[in-house]
């Protein structure tokens, strides 16, 4: 997403000063933002506030005089060489010789600044003004001119404010309002009746000098009612603005996000019947028995045809209970399956919440014309991952059955949550609290409007960073900080949320994500399980601002990462392969070395080999501590392998990763197969190709993540980047007969480049799978889950646990590499189910014997659930274990589990 330009339609509001509160006029004025003053000069912000009294521009001579000059009204000009105009008065700084807090480690070589003692008593006032500070020369001329990034002070002045309640909250004394807005010099409170009916009341908030917090208390309990901020406010280009602004710690809203909802969630008015005492399933008791499903709400129902239609992409529709869709999500849940987890469900910026786009493309397999009928809707129709948070605490009320009704998404949610945990499944919620939608004076800004310039990191330059692909947001702020561990604990006491799946969360501080941890905990009376993007990158990359909530990072924390080591050899390549190397780098279950594609011959048996190793860094739950046998012929410990200049092993403990072959990012697993699997396999040996990998995945050690289809070979048509792909591109056949393969070229815009390629692959018939196929795929995960389930040796718990129980067959120099082979000691071991399992998994296309003289004079025996007349893979079934000699046979495209 990209910041769009947008052209304001200001208002000078000549009879209404900055003071007026009584008249309601202001609540009911058209536009979003409204200039009181107009200053349109634009400054860079490179000097930093490092508390309080003190500043520092990086980059800056030490020469001359330096002046911190005021306005009240935004007026100030500071070209260079002339004297400062507009400014009310100003501050005198002195260089000083300190060094800034850690914090600020990060920043570039310049002065530091200090107000003189006596002016300290100024500073509160200061931060409702316009604030630039200048160099000059002796004459008083600007040598050089720059705004405060301003989040430095603020969070010294006003660290009463992290325990201040925030929000509208309905009580037994009425209702009371709490805003932080320690920049403004004037926040009213606008009332309305309705959604979309004019303003019964303007009210002036007060403010608390010692938290910057403005509040308002009505001793009427205003559930139902609805409201927004008047906002008066420094806004750089724009000058005194009013910004008729919705509440950050809205808990719900009317159509399209326009005016914040007053609800007390407490009220049995907005609890659907039997809430208070339905309770998530206890089948977690640890973070590795998480069994994760990854679902769309709209994704989920939108083309399921046994859903009632007012029903279908809608919270709702999870209380259809014998449609498709949930007798699959049974199904799952009775096999295993611990978790469903959400895309997000928030506020979401880009999906309009009324009268909605729904094209209906047709085509070739290869036309590019359903691409270009999604495309033209693409920002008007009822479809987006919702990656674009608007308001972090409220339901996203496209999902609702009526989104102008703030109530109705609330007690939607809520029913969906219950009707998940009746159905066997606990609720996880991913949240993107990284970045937001919009920022500055965006209609669709929230945080920027009531205090400018302070949720969000900023470059040197005081641009906001977007290493996230929007506008990141600074949870090493105090303010914004508490701001997400706030709303994290009202997901989980108010929604009974189980766990959580932080988008991009390396770009989190590790001690504001623990103390989340704790918080949430406490809300739920019960442990809430963290998970996350730990990728490390951006302007935090290497611990450059703070310690990060990253794979290296998170060491000890309990909090799960996702693990790329043995995703990415699974699959081959990387997620950023296009064109052929999409095709050469082919991966360990789709062929690396023992069955090249066209552009794969050639590859040194060396490259299979090391990928073997990896797959089994991912078995082995990518533990620091556990030491592997590699096909070298050495014993390395996992964090001593290399994983592109890092260690393949990152985590203390398996609880702390996160394994998955397919998620909702990048090409689906069966789309990628078609780029890497030789053009002539068939499609019932991609089908065993498929559950391979997810037989890696399941015999992983850490939690086991899901990609909702994945069991029916759900294919997006080849789509690298669905999230604006609309339903087209996105659906999910629950009825099992289409995975929606050769549905059209994908959106161009991530995707042109590939489109040679794609067009051969798309138009070719034999690619597509037929409904046997994805009959198997289905049946086949299923059993998947039941043998995960059926033992925590699959589960084992911690490190040590690990390192002492978990034995791989068949390494080094001399293994056969398309053949993986472990076992697990479950002597003594809780819940363990056996005494010992042995796994086998052989991704070549021949069968292969295998000798493992370890493993002779043993009693093993398949797997119940291959022997079952219902057991999907009947190869499986035909594997063979002869005690006498410990040796296997193991067939083609085959994982196998065997037990004691």
């Amino acid at each position: 997403m990209r910041l769009r330009n947008l052209s304001f339609s200001l208002l000078t509001i000549l009879a209404l000063p900055a003071t007026a509160t009584t008249s309601t006029n202001v609540c009911d004025l058209p536009d979003f933002q409204h200039t009181l003053a107009a200053n349109t000069e634009k400054l860079d912000a490179r000097a930093v506030w490092l508390d309080r009294s003190s500043i520092k521009w990086p980059g800056a001579a030490a020469r001359g005089n330096f002046k911190l000059y005021r306005s009240a009204n935004g007026q100030i000009v500071a070209k260079l060489g002339d004297q400062v105009r507009g400014a009310s008065g100003s501050l005198t700084l002195v260089q000083v010789n300190a060094p800034p807090p850690s914090r600020f480690k990060y920043l570039a070589d310049g002065p530091v600044l200090a107000l003189a003692p006596h002016e300290l008593n100024q500073v509160p006032a200061l931060y409702a003004d316009q604030l630039v500070l200048v160099q000059e020369s002796a004459d008083g001329k600007v040598i050089a001119a720059t705004r405060v990034q301003i989040a430095g002070a603020l969070d010294d002045q006003y660290r009463k404010a992290e325990g201040a309640t925030l929000g509208a909250t309905v009580g037994p004394a009425g209702t009371k309002f709490g805003l932080w807005a320690p920049t403004a010099n004037q926040v009213s409170l606008c009332l309305y009746d309705s959604g979309d009916g004019r303003a019964t009341a303007q009210r002036r908030m007060k403010r608390d000098d010692t938290s910057g917090v403005w509040t308002l208390t009505d001793r009427v309990k205003l559930s139902g009612k609805y409201y927004r901020y008047a906002v008066d406010v420094i806004a750089d280009g724009a000058g005194l603005v009013r910004n008729l602004v919705t509440d950050p710690y809205s808990v719900s809203l009317t159509t399209d996000s326009k005016r914040s909802y007053i609800a007390d969630l407490a009220s049995p008015k907005l609890k659907p019947k039997g809430w208070n005492a339905v309770a998530p399933p206890a089948t977690v008791k640890t973070q590795t028995d998480m069994m994760v499903y990854e679902l769309h709400v709209r994704d989920f129902s939108i083309n399921d045809k046994t859903v009632a239609p007012a029903k279908r992409g809608k919270y709702t529709a999870f209380g259809e209970t014998s449609s498709n869709g949930m007798r699959h999500l049974k199904a799952l849940a009775n096999a295993g399956l611990t978790d469903i987890h959400l895309l997000p469900v928030y506020d979401i910026g880009s999906i309009p919440e009324r009268d909605c786009a729904v094209p209906t493309p047709t085509g070739a397999p290869d036309s590019d014309a359903q691409q270009a009928l999604v495309r033209k809707s693409a920002h008007t129709d009822c479809f987006n991952w919702g990656y674009d948070p608007f308001h972090y605490n409220a339901p996203e009320g496209s999902y609702a059955s009526d989104p102008a009704d703030g109530a109705r998404r609330i007690i939607e949610f809520r029913e969906m949550v219950m009707n998940l945990h009746r159905a066997g499944l606990r609720v996880g919620m991913d949240v993107v609290y990284n970045h937001t939608y919009r920022a500055g004076q965006d209609e669709k800004s929230v945080l920027d409007r009531i205090v400018p310039g302070y949720y969000h990191r900023l470059n040197a330059a005081g641009a906001i960073e977007q290493s996230t692909c929007c506008d990141n947001t600074a949870t090493e702020n105090r303010m914004m900080g508490k701001l997400m561990v706030d709303s994290a604990e009202l997901w989980a006491r108010e929604y009974k949320i189980d766990s959580f799946r932080f988008d991009l969360m390396g770009h989190q501080p590790r001690a504001v994500m623990e103390q989340l941890q704790a918080r949430v905990n406490k809300a739920a009376g019960r442990h809430v399980n963290l998970i996350g993007e730990g990728w490390n990158f951006g302007e935090v990359e290497n611990g450059a601002r703070f310690v990060q909530a990253s794979q290296l990072s998170l060491n000890g924390s309990g909090i799960g990462t996702f693990s790329d080591r043995a995703r990415d050899h699974v699959r081959g390549g990387s997620a950023s392969d296009s064109g052929e190397t999409m095709i050469r780098e082919q991966g360990y279950v789709n062929g690396l070395v023992y069955d090249p594609n066209a552009l794969g011959a050639g590859r040194p048996a060396q490259d299979l080999l090391k990928s073997a190793d990896m797959v089994r860094v991912g078995l082995a739950g990518t533990i620091r501590s556990y030491p592997l046998a590699t096909y070298r012929d050495s014993v390395q410990t996992l964090e001593q392998i290399d994983y592109n200049g890092q260690p393949a092993g990152y985590a203390s403990e398996p609880g702390e990763t996160v394994n998955y072959v397919e998620n909702h990012d990048n090409q689906t697993l069966y789309d990628m197969n078609v780029f890497k699997l030789p053009v002539g396999t068939n499609t019932a040996e991609r089908a065993r190709v498929h559950m391979l990998a997810a037989a890696i995945n399941a015999f992983s050690q850490g939690v086991a993540y899901f990609h909702a289809g994945i069991d029916t070979l759900r294919s997006k048509s080849l789509d690298r980047n669905s999230f604006n792909s609309g339903d087209w591109f996105n659906r999910i056949d629950w009825s099992y007969q289409d995975n929606y393969f050769g549905t059209g070229l994908p959106p161009v815009d991530d995707n042109a480049k590939d489109y040679v390629l794609m067009k051969t692959l798309l138009a070719n018939p034999a690619l597509k799978p037929a409904p046997a196929d994805i009959a198997f795929a289905r049946d086949a995960f299923r059993d998947l889950l039941r043998i995960r389930a059926s033992s925590s040796l699959f589960r084992l718990r911690s490190a040590a646990d690990i390192r002492e129980r978990l034995r791989f067959l068949n390494t080094g120099s001399r293994q056969v590499p398309t053949v993986i082979a472990a076992r697990i000691d479950g002597e003594g071991y809780a819940d363990a189910g056996f005494k010992a399992v042995t796994y086998l998994i052989n991704v070549d296309k021949a069968e292969h014997t295998l000798a493992a003289p370890e493993m002779k004079g043993r009693q093993l025996r398949l797997h119940p659930v291959h022997v079952s007349p219902q057991a999907a893979d009947k190869r499986a079934a035909a594997a063979t274990y002869d005690s006498a000699s410990g040796t296997f046979t193991v067939p083609a495209r085959t994982a196998v589990v065997f037990v004691e």
